[in-house]
């Protein structure tokens, strides 16, 4: 379930504009899907950095006064769901450093998958680290750089960081925008007038009113002051390994990634998955808000009448892990509730994303057999999850997998309380992202697969 798993965050950033902060604070709201544990915007007028992080949502950690005194013409803000490091207000982003050429900011959207390693070397040479963050490596090889120009500088330390990030990094005068060689996250370019502006998702270059420009290619930077955009490669171009998850659910459905409408999209993983597991029933039910698109889908494509079965509280926010089976099933029944009348007596379809652990499925299929539901038949979106993420995803190791626990679709049916439970195969996933499956590398399939872009470093 989608409640089941979390994307790691979002970046924004702009370059040019007298009102950087306040266009900064509207692009992570439009990105807070996110991450809603942190955010944090820093800010420089040409000569000094003003900064303010906090733990919470966008509008709990700024208010107006603090915007104010963030002025500025370039910035770099962050949303965050900690996968690396604590959930502390010291791994909160864009992280600020002080190096021997001034000012240094961060923010980083994925996993560096050999950080571990990096981070080992660093202390035995003297490095001292303030936070428990991946991403602190990146500053720590720039202040340590032979080259001391920061133009010089940021594009060369992109050969030593593997794995997947969407970048910004900022100084006084400059910003740095890059994406890994394998794309794995999305990071698009925007303009308003003479500003230059980059986000994780087109939704945020809407938000303020940016006219999209183009996605950042996968091992590409781009330098961006006074004198214009400079770009250039740290990787040779390689096939996109974008992380399908974007697709299925992490994007908001109103982005478009690449040239592909993520609605478009979702709304034909329904359509194949109603090819691929047809049944009978008398209304198409979405888990909300992420699955209604592939629900309706499904709905047009099985001729079966989709409804609002289930409704989602959107004043619920973060849930956490209760103390009892009881405070648990009262946690969702916080988050849903049933409209009895659409689901009593009827043979229901359930479309959902993805099924992680299988827990909150369980829950929600016993809420609409408890609203009257004469049959549930579960449909899932996307593929058997079957291996974790090792590039910016909170998800289980592969143990506490829902697909690596039963051994067949029945089982897991059966396991959820569900009549049947199907899932879209791999191939209609591909299909639907418009990929040739015989070039299906150019799509991070790998918790569906086992198949991983880059080496893991687990050793």
């Amino acid at each position: 379930m989608a409640s089941e798993m979390q994307e790691k965050c979002g970046v924004f950033g702009i370059f040019n504009h007298p009102k950087a902060a306040d266009l900064t604070y509207y692009g992570l709201h439009a990105l807070q899907h996110r991450g809603q544990e942190s955010a944090g915007i820093v800010v420089s007028d040409g000569k000094t950095f003003r900064h303010h992080r906090g733990m919470g949502l966008v509008t709990q950690v700024f208010t107006r006064d603090i915007l104010d005194g963030l002025s500025g013409n370039m910035a770099i803000g962050h949303v965050r769901y900690s996968t690396s490091g604590e959930s502390l207000l010291q791994n909160a982003q864009p992280l600020v450093f002080k190096y021997s050429e001034g000012d240094l900011a961060v923010a980083h959207n994925g996993n560096l998958v050999n950080a571990r390693i990096e981070r080992d070397v660093l202390q035995q040479q003297g490095s001292i680290f303030q936070t428990t963050t991946d991403t602190e490596i990146i500053a720590h090889f720039i202040a340590r750089s032979r080259k001391k120009r920061f133009e010089e500088a940021a594009p060369d330390i992109l050969t030593r960081i593997d794995g997947s990030f969407a970048l910004l990094i900022m100084t006084e005068k400059q910003m740095l925008i890059a994406l890994d060689r394998h794309g794995l996250r999305p990071l698009s370019l925007g303009r308003i007038g003479e500003a230059v502006v980059a986000a994780s998702e087109t939704c945020a270059l809407n938000a303020v009113d940016a006219k999209f420009w183009r996605d950042v290619e996968p091992g590409e930077w781009l330098l961006v002051d006074e004198n214009g955009i400079q770009t250039g490669r740290f990787a040779p171009k390689e096939e996109l390994s974008l992380c399908s998850f974007e697709f299925v659910y992490f994007a908001r459905p109103d982005s478009v990634i690449h040239g592909r409408s993520i609605l478009s999209i979702r709304k034909e993983l329904g359509q194949i998955l109603a090819k691929e597991h047809p049944t009978q029933a008398d209304v198409v039910v979405a888990v909300p808000d992420s699955s209604i698109p592939a629900a309706i889908g499904f709905a047009q494509q099985s001729g079966i009448p989709y409804e609002m079965g289930l409704i989602k509280n959107p004043y619920v926010g973060r849930s956490f892990i209760e103390p009892t089976q009881e405070l648990r099933e009262l946690a969702v029944r916080l988050k849903l509730s049933t409209v009895q009348e659409i689901l009593e007596g009827k043979r229901v379809v359930l479309v959902d994303d993805s099924i992680v652990r299988g827990t909150t499925s369980k829950r929600i299929v016993q809420l609409i057999r408890q609203a009257g539901a004469k049959e549930v038949h579960v449909r899932i979106s996307s593929p058997m999850v079957r291996n974790p993420c090792f590039y910016g995803i909170d998800m289980p190791t592969k143990e506490e997998l829902f697909a690596n626990r039963h051994e067949h679709e029945r089982a897991m049916g059966q396991a959820i309380g569900a009549d049947t439970l199907a899932f879209l195969s791999t191939e209609g996933l591909l299909e639907a992202v418009d990929v040739n499956l015989a070039e299906s590398s150019n799509r991070c399939i790998a918790c569906f697969s086992g198949a991983y872009p880059t080496e893991l470093y687990l050793k």
